[in-house]
């Protein structure tokens, strides 16, 4: 749920933020390369993309044999976050099957608004922890719909509150939901402090990243209201229980950019035995 005062604090801290701390992009890492998942354009698979497949598997991998699968780089659940997973899930099992009975149709709606909004369809997830998939829920504090949007908040953002409460319409808090997004991507570059600020607004992540000295999500966590904590594990933990594994929004930035190293050099250990293979089928051929 947004804070109450999500712009008045947020906005006034992160004005400087945009000059003087913007982070560092990866070469091909932007938003919009992530979100379509572009890889970061080595030699040797500049024309590959990553993607996490259904296995949880990066989708640029060739296809592999049983032994090759075993030692492919997956995403899995972050170590900080294991006995968390594990305990949600254990606990909360019930609520969450019944949730995806009836996910299809808000999925539907969502996904086509983030994939015109060239954002991770996983996102998604973060309907579920806002308002369990009820577009017309209200909180105590006043936040309304799939996206618990504040009346201020979702003025912003370009929903009306008065009369039709706008809020209460799954498509259009959607729209709403991808430009907040997109607005924390750009400003922290980074999916978990995303999915942070989402919960907390920009300003507690921002202090969370003075007070800590870092930008990695488990290095500042400690830093930031426990409402927060809860709110990514809480994530972490719904992503795991749709998907059976993680991907690049389960990830930090650094833990991303190692997963894709890690994803590059395993393809390309996988050449020499490619040649290999193709010398002796050119070989066979010529006998």
């Amino acid at each position: 749920m947004f804070g109450k005062n999500l712009f008045k604090t947020a906005l006034a801290a992160s004005g400087s933020f945009f000059i003087a701390a913007t982070p560092a992009t990866h070469p091909g890492l932007t938003a919009s390369s992530i979100a379509n998942g572009s890889c970061p354009g080595d030699s040797v698979v500049k024309e590959r993309t990553h993607r996490v497949g259904t296995n949880g598997f990066c989708s640029c991998l060739p296809e592999l044999s049983p032994e090759q699968l075993e030692k492919a780089p997956r995403v899995n659940i972050p170590t900080q976050a294991e006995r968390f997973v594990e305990s949600y899930l254990r606990q909360n099992r019930y609520g969450l099957e019944r949730i995806r009975a009836r996910s299809a149709p808000y999925f539907s709606v969502i996904e086509k608004v983030f994939s015109g909004y060239e954002l991770p369809l996983e996102l998604k997830y973060l309907a579920v922890i806002e308002s369990r998939l009820n577009s017309t829920v209200v909180s105590p504090a006043g936040a309304v719909g799939l996206w618990q949007f504040m009346p201020a908040s979702a003025r912003t953002f370009g929903l009306r509150t008065g009369g039709v409460d706008e809020r209460k319409n799954s498509h259009k808090s959607s729209v709403a939901a991808a430009r907040y997004l997109l607005y924390l991507y750009r400003m922290f570059d980074d999916w978990l402090l995303t999915v942070a600020s989402y919960n907390s607004g920009p300003a507690p992540v921002l202090s969370a990243i003075r007070r800590s000295g870092s930008r990695d999500y488990w290095q500042l966590e400690r830093f930031l209201p426990l409402e927060t904590r809860t709110h990514v594990r809480k994530f972490i933990a719904t992503h795991y229980f749709f998907e059976g594994h993680g991907s690049l929004v389960t990830m930090t930035r650094s833990e991303t950019t190692s997963h894709f190293r890690d994803v590059d050099e395993f393809i390309r250990a996988l050449q020499p035995a490619d040649s290999l293979k193709t010398q002796k089928v050119i070989a066979a051929a010529h006998n």
